[in-house]
């Protein structure tokens, strides 16, 4: 109990002293989940409102794959990823394997599915009246599709914090595609197993606050925002 406590007392101090090596493994964690997630939203936000709107006799298989797609193991995406960037793979050329890169990758196939769905499901409780409406109007497709987006904002908001939450505490795939490489690949999670297993404690235990509080920012955002959700009768 007593070695617990000081390597709590002593990760407390890491964290508020802003120790290099908590600062640059926290900002090379932010650096790939924060790419990850822009990519995947730059994806996801349009197709996951496209379709919702579309109506194509394919759609429920896409909505079914999609939904596969976020209960994808993250284990598994690393080892796809692997074989993909390996010499030997469809991908080797590129030479990504154990690099950032390969990282973002990975993060992007695990958040891609979630922003998705999320987002299709949020355009989808639109009233499906406002788009021809819209039309009406004079608004054109792209037109209503924005304002079919505004009106879901707060549903792709909380897809987008929800996929960063997945990404940032994802250990598997990063661990495989990147190698846990100190000063290059090692992020918070692949730090933490990493420290734990050397039986350094005290840096395991502020990598570990500092994905805490990121993942309690995530979770609290969504609260906030679902109390903003008007109330249902």
């Amino acid at each position: 109990m007593t070695t617990l406590i000081n390597a709590l007392f002593e990760a407390v101090r890491l964290v508020i002293t802003l120790d290099p090596a908590v600062v640059e493994i926290a900002l090379r964690s932010l650096q790939v989940s924060l790419g990850a997630l822009l990519i995947s939203a730059l994806i996801g936000v349009p197709a996951g409102a496209w379709l919702a709107l579309i109506r194509l006799p394919g759609k429920r298989l896409a909505t079914a794959l999609i939904y596969t797609g976020m209960g994808l193991p993250p284990v598994v995406v690393g080892l796809i990823v692997y074989l993909l960037l390996s010499r030997s793979g469809p991908l080797g050329g590129l030479g990504w394997l154990f690099t950032i890169p390969a990282m973002v990758l990975a993060q992007v196939i695990i958040a891609l599915p979630l922003i998705t769905g999320v987002t299709m499901s949020a355009v989808l409780a639109v009233d499906p009246a406002l788009r021809p409406q819209l039309r009406a109007l004079g608004a054109t497709p792209a037109q209503a599709t924005r304002a079919l987006l505004v009106e879901a904002r707060s549903g792709v908001i909380v897809g987008l914090v929800a996929g960063f939450g997945s990404i940032i505490s994802e250990v598997g795939a990063v661990m495989l595609v990147g190698g846990n490489i100190a000063g290059r690949t090692r992020v918070m999670t692949t730090a933490i197993v990493l420290e734990t297993r050397q039986g350094r404690f005290e840096l395991a235990l502020a990598l570990g606050m500092v994905l805490l509080a990121l993942a309690f920012a995530s979770n609290l955002l969504v609260v906030l925002l679902q109390g903003r959700q008007p109330n249902l009768p």
